[in-house]
């Protein structure tokens, strides 16, 4: 017997159809320009046909270049409510990934930024399907192309008339957006959301246990539109009705403190390298306005997290997730069970990545395929399941190997799990490092290394040694304003890792390289690093 219910589609124009009716008087912050919904919506729906008239196909990938502003919070909506594919595409990549990518996914028109347009114009006589580029003037002062398949975002709406254009996805289940890893080795891989993927996500995020998102939020994603939509922030703020405030494309961290400042932000998301950027500003702005701070990308270094209890009043808190997972599959609460620990015990503890959130799962898998006990201490290979999560890649790489036989999708990353569900990430497969047949963790190494407040970042690879197989070397950062040596550095671990633990080899750099999405880029520290001389 089969339920009673509605059969309704969970679509991304239901989404739109909700915050055009109910929120239409909320925000929509870009820099310094303030709309509200009741104008974007009809942009939106102005878009779609657009789409019509430049006769993209249905169910056809239309790709983004663009910074987190309203106009590609236009596209977020209008690409997707008229049956085509969302594809947000991280500029940031190399050349060559970035015409492999536009490539793979076979865009048929691109919608890119003024200010991006140097970075992409010179790769689109390498796209092979590309039949327009549709450029967004976001203050960029790029000469123009002399090209007639160069076309004006503005102006396309701006002939569009008649009624408002009704928008629905029949199936849920319809391709609503794509985004490619960005892998440091090999061709990135495509994941291709459903409508009903990324309404669940959204979902998920308004959760008590979760973001808590709610219409009295300010939500302010800095973490980019590009990729991996923004972890669904957009589409969170829409189903809930919270103001939404985006950088545009000044994201100088003097902008960043200002416009959390300004807006009164509650809720805000970027990677660690961001928050450590905006440090030194903290003190000069008055951001008492902000509840929740999130932090993904990597661990949460405890020095980072104290900088921010300290000057603000609230520690960084840790989220996980990949592109292939929508992507936020844990973020760290306290629980019941933790009611007894010390402020500085709560603050690490926000730092980990936390239990699942709702409709995921968890689980660890030893080389052997047996489920180590859930002790928290026991490693292995962690994978995850869910209504949110990728059952394969996109194009030319399915990825088989990613995905066991029932189903789960296999991380790469090496993590324990207790009793209660909480997640720790021990390692990336392929960061830890066998020393002398022992595994030591990079990110617990790291953590340890930045404990030290002269230390502003460290990154820690392994490289080949004659006797014990490999050693880790730490690739350290010293603090604005202060001398570091790697005797010190071996110093500050001692009594603080194990004593094998500690590396022989540091190197003192003025940044560490990072990759696209702002992590570090260890493949890079190997490639530079693999031949140079011990400190």
């Amino acid at each position: 017997m089969r339920g009673l219910m509605q059969d309704r589609p969970l679509t991304i124009p239901t989404l739109l159809s909700r915050v055009e009716t109910n929120f239409g008087h909320k925000r929509v912050v870009t820099g310094d320009t303030v709309s509200t919904w009741s104008e974007v919506a009809p942009r939106v729906r102005r878009l779609a046909r657009v789409l019509d008239h430049l006769e993209v196909p249905a169910g056809a990938c239309v790709g983004t270049f663009a910074w987190n502003s309203q106009r590609h919070l236009e596209l977020y909506l209008g690409i997707p409510a008229s049956g085509r594919i969302l594809h947000t595409i991280n500029h940031r990549l190399f050349g060559e990934q970035v015409t492999f990518i536009v490539n793979d996914a076979a865009d048929d028109v691109l919608f890119v930024d003024r200010t991006i347009l140097p970075v992409v114009w010179p790769l689109v006589s390498s796209f092979r399907s590309v039949r327009y580029v549709v450029v967004m003037d976001d203050g960029g002062d790029f000469p123009l192309p002399d090209d007639p398949r160069v076309l004006d975002y503005e102006a396309l709406l701006g002939r569009q008339s008649g009624e408002p254009l009704e928008l629905a996805v029949a199936d849920e289940n319809a391709a609503a957006s794509l985004c490619y890893t960005s892998g440091t080795t090999g061709n990135p891989k495509g994941v291709l959301y459903s409508h009903r993927s990324v309404v669940l996500h959204s979902l998920l995020l308004l959760g008590a246990d979760v973001f808590a998102l709610s219409e009295r939020d300010v939500v302010a994603p800095i973490v980019p539109m590009f990729h991996v939509n923004a972890w669904g922030l957009p589409y969170a703020a829409m189903q809930c009705g919270a103001d939404l405030v985006l950088p545009g494309p000044d994201t100088t961290p003097e902008q960043l403190v200002t416009l959390l400042s300004r807006h009164r932000v509650t809720f805000s998301a970027a990677v660690a390298t961001v928050w450590r950027d905006l440090v030194p500003l903290l003190a000069g702005h008055d951001l008492s306005s902000l509840r929740h701070i999130a932090c993904g990308g990597g661990a949460v270094d405890d020095a980072l997290s104290r900088a921010y209890e300290t000057t603000i009043g609230i520690p960084l808190t840790n989220a996980w997730g990949m592109t292939e997972t929508s992507p936020v599959v844990t973020t760290a609460r306290l629980g019941t069970h933790h009611a007894g620990l010390t402020p500085d015990e709560r603050r690490l503890r926000l730092g980990t990545p936390g239990p699942a959130v709702p409709l995921t799962e968890l689980r660890v898998v030893a080389d052997d395929g047996a489920l180590p006990p859930r002790d928290g201490s026991t490693p292995g290979e962690l994978q995850v399941a869910g209504a949110t999560i990728a059952s394969a890649y996109f194009g030319a790489d399915g990825g088989a190997d990613s995905f066991t036989s029932d189903g789960w999708l296999r991380t790469g990353d090496v993590a324990t799990i207790d009793r209660w569900g909480y997640l720790r990430i021990v390692d990336r497969t392929k960061d830890l490092v066998k020393s002398g047949g022992e595994w030591i963790s990079s990110v617990e190494l790291e953590n340890a290394i930045m404990a030290d407040p002269r230390v502003r970042e460290a990154a820690v690879i392994g490289v080949a040694d004659p006797r014990w197989g490999e050693r880790p070397v730490a690739c350290v950062v010293p603090a604005p304003g202060t001398h570091l040596t790697g005797d010190d550095v071996r110093a500050h671990l001692r009594g603080r890792v194990a004593s094998w633990w500690i590396p022989e080899r540091v190197e003192l750099l003025d940044e560490i390289p990072k990759t696209a999405t702002g992590k570090w880029s260890k493949h890079t520290l190997r490639q530079r690093l693999g031949a140079r001389h011990a400190d």
